[in-house]
């Protein structure tokens, strides 16, 4: 189970655990602002090194703390970045982001859809506030550095050459076995390589009742370059799925995950979350 913010005062200054966490999330955050990408606080937890997600509360409040004393200082409103850390389940933060918000108890007492609303409305605002580099000078934190993926993949004569066994044999297993990615009810049907208008297939397709999932099928053999390859991939069927639906007039809601056999490397993990890809990884064919 995920869980938002605790409140307290603290911020981000200091040397207990949770302040030094602080100091590694809330550039993650500003990159995720600026993608326009929320983050899973299970993702968030994972590329800063936590073990367990829980432990984020005193990590999130303390950047909320430090985003309310450093606007007080500028004499303006930062917007709640917090807003971005989201749990799986529902898409929502957690019940701790309502310390934060000014008509609190009205938005404690508001429906699951009005807080939708509601959050919707920071997000915009965290989207488009434009001094989010100034902050993070101002509290002497860097951007993070990502991965430099130019031309990674260029060179990559294998690829167009055919499918290869181990991938066929993963691809089948996915297929057969949708609890894998937690599709386990309302499953209407099951496609293999199916093809889009554009003559693009994605490996595999499920289509439920609220939605049609697809995904990417990465085996064991896949390299650092392929899954790289694999995340953009996802995007594009994002993208298609979507186009899909809506020429055929259905409501567009889709879904895509990057199913690999191998532990998912560290190395990618925030072009992943910039992204916004789900991945489901150490798939074991049994």
């Amino acid at each position: 189970m995920e869980t938002g913010e605790k409140t307290f005062d603290a911020d981000i200054h200091g040397e207990k655990l949770y302040q030094k966490r602080a100091r590694k999330a809330l550039p993650i955050l500003v990159r995720q602002a600026k993608a326009e990408q929320p983050i899973y606080y299970s993702d968030l937890a994972e590329e800063i090194g936590m073990p367990n997600p829980r432990n984020l509360n005193y990590v999130l409040g303390a950047i909320g703390n430090s985003l309310i004393k450093l606007g007080k200082k500028w004499n303006e409103e930062i917007p709640l970045i917090n807003v971005l850390v989201i749990n799986k389940n529902n898409s929502l933060p957690g019940e701790g982001i309502s310390y934060f918000i000014k008509d609190r108890k009205h938005f404690e007492n508001s429906s699951k859809k009005e807080k939708r609303r509601l959050l919707n409305l920071y997000l915009s605002e965290v989207f488009n506030y434009p001094k989010w580099g100034e902050v993070l000078k101002a509290l002497n934190l860097k951007r993070p550095e990502l991965p430099n993926i130019k031309n990674t993949t260029k060179d990559k004569k294998s690829w167009g050459t055919g499918e290869s066994p181990e991938h066929e044999r993963l691809k089948i297993f996915i297929s057969k076995h949708p609890e894998i990615l937690g599709i386990d009810n309302n499953l209407q049907s099951t496609n293999i390589e199916y093809t889009f208008p554009s003559q693009d297939a994605v490996d595999i397709l499920f289509k439920t009742k609220s939605s049609w999932i697809g995904v990417e099928v990465k085996s064991h053999i896949s390299d650092i370059d392929d899954i790289l390859r694999g995340l953009f991939q996802c995007v594009k069927y994002k993208a298609l799925i979507e186009a899909d639906q809506m020429t055929n007039n259905i409501k567009p809601s889709a879904e895509v995950f990057l199913a690999i056999e191998n532990n998912f490397p560290n190395e990618l993990l925030s072009i992943k979350n910039i992204l916004g890809i789900k991945v489901k990884d150490n798939v074991k064919i049994k």
